[in-house]
């Protein structure tokens, strides 16, 4: 794949900006599209000329294109999410349960009976349904995060992670034991295309600036892939330098110029870039490096170290580590997100059956909060932003 001009996103975005009308530049929060997917948004006002040529067709466009998470400020939440109950959505894999918490009060207010083994939490892309990815259940149980209530659930095989396309047309199922990555229509979840992976254990993924193409880390055989959007195949494949490697969370820098995957097994995370699809670079923050987490400026990446009960921080402009926060009493920080007012970094406890709330200012434990067994991929919701790219919750 020939990689894309930085520069020509640019200046394609700030065309977008200038023509009458178009709310492409604003960073004020828009309206939720419709969950029809004929409705999914055409770039709001902007008229279908050169403008977003680059963007995979039907994307959203940036609203700041040296920010990918211009959109994600504090209490910037779209109308569609607005009024529904601040809450974190906890599953518990050894219980197959979710464990729902009042992030004002701390404490559980309910608990929610889903399929065997839930994995994650996941936003739909319209931003009015949380997916639970029932893995060895081979199901998805939709909550209404307006009521926090369970639905029926739908029959997809292996899900073990859920993401979806820019444009809103696809969910894509990190089918791990079956080694595939399934293209399904996002609100029917009907299979668009299955697509080989050709590496054990497909689990985390983010999306390029211009949608074109994600990045897919194969936790089992140490390896990363790069998916074509559109054509849905696979483009490349390497296997990360360190014999043993785990990769585990993926995400994006915000100037769209750096991956950062994590690594348990490494202790740390590569960087690489996504165009040329280079050999990455390790930079080591703690022992069992899992989740990536952006704050609410943009300026740092929040990294769960699980096997030693810390938080690295990252700086993205300079790349270098600024804190390590360290659970009181340990802990195995895992999954999580960042509070709709960037305040609080929530993780789950991946062993120890609970959930920690750390303050972003200094990451002082805030709480410790006993959910289920083996609690995963935690989702604090509703978060801001005008999208969602899946897993718990990657905004745009």
């Amino acid at each position: 794949m020939t990689p894309r001009p930085r520069t020509a996103l640019a200046a394609l975005t700030l065309l977008a900006c200038l023509l009458p009308g178009t709310a492409a530049c604003s960073h004020s929060p828009t309206p939720a599209p419709s969950t029809s997917p004929a409705a999914a948004p055409q770039t709001s006002a902007v008229p279908a000329v050169e403008a977003d040529a680059h963007l995979l067709p039907g994307m959203p466009p940036p609203l700041d294109p040296h920010d990918l998470y211009a959109a994600d400020r504090p209490g910037q939440l779209a109308d569609a999410v607005r009024d529904f109950p601040s809450r974190v959505y906890v599953p518990n894999t050894e219980s197959d349960t979710v464990s729902v918490i009042d992030p004002t009060t701390y404490q559980v207010v309910d608990t929610l009976h889903v399929g065997h083994q839930p994995q994650h939490v996941v936003p739909s892309w319209d931003l009015k349904t949380l997916w639970v990815n029932n893995d060895l259940g081979n199901t998805l149980t939709p909550i209404d995060p307006a009521t926090g209530k369970a639905g029926e659930t739908v029959d997809v095989h292996d899900p073990y992670n859920l993401y979806f396309t820019p444009d809103g047309k696809y969910a894509v199922v990190m089918a791990s034991a079956d080694r595939q990555l399934v293209f399904r229509d996002a609100h029917t979840m009907a299979v668009a295309k299955s697509v080989p992976a050709d590496c054990a254990g497909v689990n985390h993924a983010d999306f390029s600036p211009d949608g074109r193409y994600f990045i897919v880390s194969c936790e089992f055989s140490g390896e990363l892939l790069k998916v074509d959007t559109a054509s849905m195949t696979v483009l490349a494949k390497q296997a990360l330098p360190q014999h043993g490697s785990m990769p585990q969370d993926v995400k994006l820098s915000p100037d769209g110029r750096t991956w950062y995957v994590a690594d348990m097994v490494a202790g740390g995370v590569w960087t690489l870039d996504g165009d040329t699809f280079g050999p990455p670079t390790l930079l080591p923050t703690g022992k069992g490096a899992h989740g990536l987490y952006v704050s609410r400026d943009s300026r740092s990446l929040y990294i769960s170290n699980r096997d030693e009960g810390t938080v690295s921080v990252l700086d993205f402009a300079t790349r270098a580590l600024t804190a390590k926060w360290r659970i009181p009493g340990g802990g195995s920080p895992d999954m999580g997100g960042v509070s709709a007012d960037g305040k609080v970094l929530w993780l789950s406890g991946r062993y120890d059956a609970e959930v920690y709330a750390l303050s972003t200012d200094d990451g002082h434990l805030l709480a410790r909060i006993a959910v289920g067994a083996g609690p995963h991929g935690l989702c604090v919701y509703p978060q801001p932003g005008r999208y969602s790219l899946g897993h718990t919750g990657v905004f745009r």
